[in-house]
């Protein structure tokens, strides 16, 4: 694989520098201008090929192929445009750079570096994870300017090669856990979304987990619940839920793991609607079990009047995309601390079924994305460390309690924890870790 790629990367830059450097051939052999243009049109297919196909990476996602190609193409903008640089300073040092002639050959050399640049870029700016948006907004701003590019090439091939190495040790584990078919349980799956989402065909919730959990045996099926309700009224939606997917696969029960309200929600049904009889067990995932202050102190600066103009807003914008009766303050409203510790004392756990949960703290406001990396210094300023919305001392309950604190300086967030943004973390493989969660249910028995 790393021999195929270096022979392509070879082919690709030979070819950068190739088309400009006819005119070196054509000073030392007095060819002709028609003839040395006639060199470079010979030149123009495989050039062109190897901008659609820069390399043959064997990726099993095209997201991937398409990023490291666009390293590969900066590599070559790098090694061909400053090597046909070095043999322009010599043709003038020795007197061969004619300005008139040499016309055509300029334009070739600016024609093909601006080629290969731009769609190394584009290719790296459209699919890295890992590139921050400012480095790629500096190396899109200045990858025109030569010499101070050079750092921001450099800086994004080296990320896109990191993340293409990331996703290929994943697939590597990824294959392994799918031949032994670790994650075939004795009940399927049911994924709960959390608060303010739906599940859709459209855009997955859990990102790129249920694909890598179906590809290593399990059976997936989702909550569908509204996106804004009561825990009350949510868990009655997913009672229902339940009931039709047990029918549907002809299992006795399920495995639920449940994202944020999610959690709340199913621990409704299971207590006072009687789907213990359905759920085996119940994996919380940063799931508020008591409460969040943050949402309490603004749930409260807040007028009445202002949070019914915010609760139209959002309920109206729900309607359009499939609920049919959204209830915006009251999902907020069962997420305060004092509504939790109620919902806590009223909500005993089944012994009829196994309850565990997870939790991740990010680290700092430059920790994942917008919002989270906006709300996490005020949310740690009222309930302490945190996910950027839960307070990790929300997150534990049940019979055991998974905190990911992970090494380097960005964290987990509430989103990275579903893969939300599909993006490649180096110190935390989401897909691995659900392959491992469903993996130990398996092992328990369920």
């Amino acid at each position: 694989m790393a021999f195929v790629r270096a022979l392509f990367l070879i082919i690709d830059t030979a070819i950068l520098a190739a088309i400009p450097g006819v005119s070196l051939f054509a000073d030392a052999s007095g060819v002709g201008i028609f003839d040395t243009m006639t060199w470079a049109a010979v030149l123009f297919a495989p050039f062109t090929l190897m901008n659609i196909f820069p390399g043959i990476y064997r990726c099993r996602f095209l997201r991937t192929s398409v990023l490291v190609g666009g390293a590969d193409l900066l590599t070559s903008v790098l090694v061909g445009f400053y090597a046909e640089a070095g043999v322009e300073i010599y043709r003038v040092v020795n007197g061969l750079f004619r300005t008139e002639s040499d016309a055509p050959y300029i334009i070739l050399v600016l024609v093909t570096c601006f080629v290969y640049l731009w769609n190394g870029i584009i290719r790296i700016l459209v699919t890295s994870t890992m590139a921050g948006l400012v480095i790629k907004a500096l190396a899109a701003c200045f990858c025109m300017v030569p010499v101070v590019n050079i750092p921001f090439i450099v800086i994004l091939i080296v990320q896109a090669n990191r993340e293409f190495l990331y996703e290929k040790r994943h697939e590597l584990r990824e294959r392994e856990y799918a031949e032994k078919k670790v994650c075939v349980t004795k009940y399927p799956i049911l994924f709960v979304h959390g608060v303010f989402f739906r599940d859709s065909n459209v855009l997955n919730y859990w990102g790129r987990v249920p694909g890598a959990l179906e590809r290593c045996g399990a059976v997936i099926r989702y909550g569908n619940q509204q996106s804004a309700l009561s825990v009350k009224d949510s868990a009655a939606e997913l009672a229902k839920r339940i009931e039709e997917v047990v029918a549907e696969l002809g299992c006795e029960k399920v495995n639920v793991i449940a994202h944020s309200k999610g959690g709340l929600d199913t621990r409704y049904a299971i207590t006072h609607l009687g789907s213990d009889k359905y759920i085996a067990s119940l994996t919380t995932v940063n799931t508020p079990h008591r409460g969040c202050i943050f949402v309490e102190n603004i749930y409260n600066k807040f007028s009445e009047e202002a949070r019914q103009r915010m609760a139209k807003m959002y309920n109206a914008a729900a309607r359009r995309v499939g609920d049919t009766e959204p209830d915006f303050l009251s999902a907020v409203a069962d997420l305060r601390e004092s509504a939790c510790t109620k919902f806590n004392e009223e909500t005993p756990d089944s012994p009829d079924v196994y309850y565990q949960s997870v939790g991740s703290a990010a680290k700092y406001a430059s920790s994942g994305r917008f919002p989270l990396n906006v709300s996490l210094p005020f949310v740690r300023k009222s309930d302490g460390e945190n996910d950027g919305l839960v307070a990790i001392t929300s997150m534990e309950w049940g019979a055991a309690f998974r905190a990911l604190r992970v090494n380097g300086n960005r964290g987990v967030t509430h989103a990275d924890m579903i893969d939300l943004n599909r993006e490649d973390i180096p110190e935390f493989d989401v897909r691995s870790f659900y392959i491992e969660l469903v993996s130990d249910l398996r092992e328990k028995g369920f």
